[in-house]
C-alpha cells in the first residue's frame, strides 16, 4: 500500500518544480533522479504543468506530485496525468475530501497548531509545514514537536542548501522542500549535469 509519509522519508529534499517547456520535463526528472531525489513536485503554476506530470511519470525511478493543489478539478487533473501525490499550501476539509475520494495522497500545508488539529482530526499526519521561514521556521517546528510529536512534517517556503540540515535535524521533520536545486538559470541552459550534482549534494544532507 501507497504510504507518503515513507515515500518522503526516502529523501532529503522534495525539489519544487515549476517547469514552463514540456521539452524540459524527462531530462530534468532524469537528472534528479540520477542524484537521487526521485520524489518530485510539479507546481500547478504553468499551462505546461499538467503535461510535465504525466512526461516526469515516465521517467524510470521518479514518483512525481502535483503541487499548488487547490481545488476539486486541480485534484481531478493531477490524478489523470498521472501523479502519484499532491501537495497544496493549506488546506480544507472539501480538498481533503476530494484527494481522498480521488485517492490521491495529500500532503496537505499548515502553520500552526490549530490547522496542525484540524488535520489530524480528518486523519492526517503527514503534513506540509507552509511557509516555513515566514512561519517561524525551526523554532516553530521545535514548538509543535512537544504537544504534536506523531506529525511529521515537510518544511517548504524560503528553505536554502545552507538552511536545509537544520530542518532536517528536527525529530519532527522527515524532508524538506526547495528550489535551490533546479535553478532557472541552469533549467534554461539544459545543464542537466550541473542539476544532477546539486541533487546528490542534497540528497547527502539525508539523516542516517
Amino acid at each position: 500500500m501507497f504510504s507518503l509519509r515513507d515515500m518522503c522519508q526516502q529523501v532529503a529534499v522534495i525539489p519544487v518544480l515549476v517547469v514552463k517547456e514540456t521539452s524540459q520535463a524527462k531530462p530534468l526528472a532524469a537528472a534528479l533522479v540520477a542524484g537521487g531525489l526521485k520524489v518530485l513536485e510539479v507546481t500547478l503554476r504553468t499551462p505546461a504543468a499538467l503535461e510535465v506530470i504525466r512526461l516526469m511519470s515516465e521517467v524510470p525511478g521518479s514518483q512525481v506530485g502535483a503541487g499548488t493543489v487547490l481545488t476539486l478539478a486541480d485534484v481531478k487533473a493531477a490524478k489523470a496525468a498521472g501523479a502519484q501525490f499532491a501537495v497544496s499550501p493549506g488546506a480544507t476539509a472539501d480538498l481533503v475530501k476530494a484527494a481522498a475520494d480521488e485517492g490521491l495522497p495529500l500532503l496537505p500545508g499548515a502553520s500552526t497548531a490549530s490547522e496542525v488539529m484540524r488535520l489530524m482530526e480528518l486523519g492526517l499526519d503527514t503534513l506540509k509545514f507552509f511557509p516555513a521561514e515566514a512561519a517561524g521556521g525551526v523554532p516553530m517546528l521545535k514548538s509543535l514537536y512537544g504537544p504534536l510529536p506523531k506529525v511529521l512534517f515537510c518544511p517548504t517556503g524560503g528553505i536554502t542548501e545552507k538552511t536545509a540540515a537544520n530542518y532536517l535535524a528536527l525529530p519532527n521533520v522527515m524532508c524538506v522542500g526547495g528550489s535551490w536545486v533546479t535553478p532557472d538559470n541552469l533549467l534554461q541552459a539544459g545543464d542537466w549535469q550541473a542539476i544532477q550534482a546539486l541533487a546528490q549534494a542534497a540528497q547527502a544532507l539525508k539523516k542516517p
